[in-house]
């Protein structure tokens, strides 16, 4: 198993510095998030033959890995040009995580469309185009055209259902990955989605069992208790208003010991990142209580296998 951190809330650092600071808080591997030069959102990726040469040299010196990349590109947007510009950009981000010897990239099933595109589709303009069906089947054309690629690169891609994606609970995204039987498509398990996944923790990870490669831990709130007032959102009845958080470990309700127990049960053995994004005023003492917080855990549930 590896444990890595998402340095979101230092990404102020240049990348040659990165390395480094993530090592200074207890971690050997990184999961990079996306920052402006290297894999940024919706555009081709920045990262240059000159900045990955820098970045890897970085990362040998500070005896850190690249465990994970994270691409964000609208792969299923019922907008064809959209989804092709899309898999174009993936298909870079491929190239860069063989360059950086990264064989594992994580990301989400996808929301859509774009904001100016939705906004055009609710004006009328292209009536009922932006639906989740629309959207499941551009996913699946973007599938056809990149997991061939994948499986000759030899590398893995984890995708999670995300709050307003097109896919949202995980035992639906259990069997859509279960069926296209990629040795490249798994599963990632996002902590502080867990309220939107469905109820039941312990059997959501196990259901996925061989397909889970990935799991991202923060803490949350449950906003379906309380008449799902745990979050006050004006006006009232935004139901389309999606809420969460990313806490540090035992901020919020996630059960973590039935987490890591099922983790343990299915014998999991793929990256556990942090992934702490809400305390940028001390990043360090967030990042350094997810490792001590995550290590328990580990010893707690799989010390025994």
């Amino acid at each position: 198993m590896k444990i890595a951190l998402d340095p979101y809330m230092i990404r102020h650092l240049p990348l040659t510095e990165l390395p480094a600071a993530v090592a200074e808080l207890g971690y050997d591997q990184i999961e990079l998030s996306p920052r402006s030069d290297f894999l940024d959102w919706w555009v081709m990726p920045r990262a240059t033959q000159p900045r990955m040469r820098e970045f890897k040299a970085a990362m040998r010196a500070a005896g850190v890995g690249l465990a994970s990349v994270q691409p964000m590109y609208r792969w299923a947007s019922p907008f064809e040009d959209e989804r092709q510009w899309a898999v174009r950009c993936w298909k870079k981000a491929i190239e860069v995580a063989v360059e950086m010897d990264c064989r594992l990239m994580v990301s989400e099933f996808g929301r859509g469309a774009s904001p100016d595109r939705t906004v055009a589709e609710r004006n009328g303009l292209a009536t009922n185009l932006n639906t989740k069906e629309a959207c499941e089947a551009a996913w699946f054309r973007s599938m056809d055209e990149l997991l061939p690629i994948l499986e000759r690169e030899g590398v893995t891609l984890s995708v999670e259902p995300h709050p307003e994606d097109w896919i949202e609970q995980y035992q639906p995204a259990c069997d859509i990955v279960r069926n296209i039987g990629s040795k490249a498509l798994k599963l990632s398990f996002i902590a502080p989605h867990t309220f939107y996944y469905g109820r039941d923790i312990g059997a959501m990870v196990r259901e996925a069992g061989d397909l889970l490669a990935h799991v991202r831990v923060a803490d949350t709130f449950d906003h379906t208790k309380s008449s799902q007032l745990r979050y006050i959102v004006n006006p009232p009845g935004s139901s389309q208003v999606r809420v969460h958080q990313h806490l540090d470990i035992g901020q919020g309700e996630v059960d973590f010991d039935g987490l890591f127990k099922a983790m343990a049960d299915i014998g999991f053995d793929g990256l556990v990142s942090a992934c702490v994004f809400a305390w940028e005023e001390r990043a360090a003492e967030s990042s350094r209580l997810m490792r001590q917080g995550i290590d328990q855990l580990v010893a707690r549930h799989f010390s025994a296998r």
